[in-house]
């Protein structure tokens, strides 16, 4: 068992957009968990994806955090800066025989069944051998039979069967881009995380990254997924659904909001308070147990962009037109 002086925890945003309300729950769960149990926060850049990211994001990111008190213990760690050392472990990998070339196209795959997270599952075309007269583009992990199971802090006892339900899953992308879940592994791993704390949209990756541990024979940190901040429509808070930023100039109401999102009741003047007396309450007061055990839930209409508000009333509309009343909806 780990004791509480060896925890590290850490937070990893992908610089794609500001930072926002859902972000900012994830970064104040990780480090008040942290610090409430005596260890350090970190913080990663997860810029692997680098069409989708770029450097005045991240910049942008780091500031907010700064003005809303995050202190974080050591550099920051910069996922694209790490390519050779992701090309290490993924020939460590070829040289043990658990990869193999996959020439697959996306359209190739387009009528597979759908994994948990919406991509599909791997039909295997490739794990004998490339087909005749086509060339690899991706490398795929060999997956087995046997399921993966953990036990979350938060969400509870979760187990997925690869095999069936993701399949052989990519490593390195045919753009050439290493696939976040051999980069996060590796990170923590190098990183000396024991205890990730992060959002539940991620929960489905978390088999796949403990299984990628054990075929490299690497420690596998504790997990506590927290809620993930949606919107009236259920979608996830991004800058694709028009989240706004934090309001770096006042940010302790949103800090307040994401404490109280979290489940653990903060006393109602601590929203007027200076960032000192937050973080001190919030550190003194944490408790995990009370955090919410949910995938998902709603978020204030406060965090929306007013464009995004009237967006998502208009599809709602839409979605109930012909509906009966009371009709069943959607979680």
């Amino acid at each position: 068992m780990m004791t509480e002086k060896e925890y590290v925890g850490r937070f990893a945003p992908s610089p794609t957009g500001p930072l926002h309300f859902g972000s900012l729950v994830a970064a104040l769960g990780s480090c008040v968990d942290a610090r409430a149990r005596g260890g350090r926060w970190l913080l990663r850049m997860e810029d692997i994806d680098e069409p989708r990211c770029s450097s005045s994001a991240a910049d942008d990111i780091l500031r907010a955090l700064v003005a809303c008190g995050f202190e974080w213990d050591g550099p920051v760690m910069v996922q694209s800066r790490r390519k050779d050392r992701y090309r290490e472990i993924l020939e460590e990998l070829k040289r043990a025989g658990h990869v193999y070339p996959c020439a697959c196209t996306r359209r190739e795959l387009a009528d597979s069944t759908l994994a948990p997270d919406g991509a599909p599952i791997y039909p295997g075309t490739c794990r004998s051998g490339l087909p005749v007269g086509t060339l690899p583009r991706a490398w795929r992990l060999r997956v087995d039979e046997t399921p993966v199971c953990f036990d979350d802090e938060i969400q509870g006892r979760y187990c997925q069967h690869l095999a069936q339900e993701i399949g052989d899953f990519v490593l390195l992308r045919a753009d050439g881009h290493f696939a976040y879940q051999l980069a996060v592994v590796v990170d923590d791993t190098d990183l000396g995380v024991s205890h990730v704390v992060r959002g539940a949209d991620l929960l489905d990756s978390t088999p796949r990254q403990i299984f990628l541990q054990r075929r490299l024979g690497l420690p596998t940190p504790a997990y506590a997924h927290l809620p993930v901040a949606v919107n009236a429509v259920g979608e996830k808070l991004s800058k694709q659904t028009r989240a706004v930023a934090i309001d770096s100039a006042e940010p302790v109401p949103a800090m307040f909001d994401a404490l109280t999102f979290l489940g653990q009741r903060p006393p109602p003047d601590l929203r007027r308070s200076t960032m000192a007396d937050f973080w001190a309450w919030a550190i003194a007061n944490w408790d995990i147990a009370k955090v919410p055990r949910a995938r998902t839930l709603p978020a204030s209409a406060a965090v929306f962009a007013p464009a995004a508000i009237a967006g998502n009333a208009d599809r709602q509309a839409h979605d109930t037109v012909g509906q009966p009343a009371g009709g069943a909806q959607e979680q």
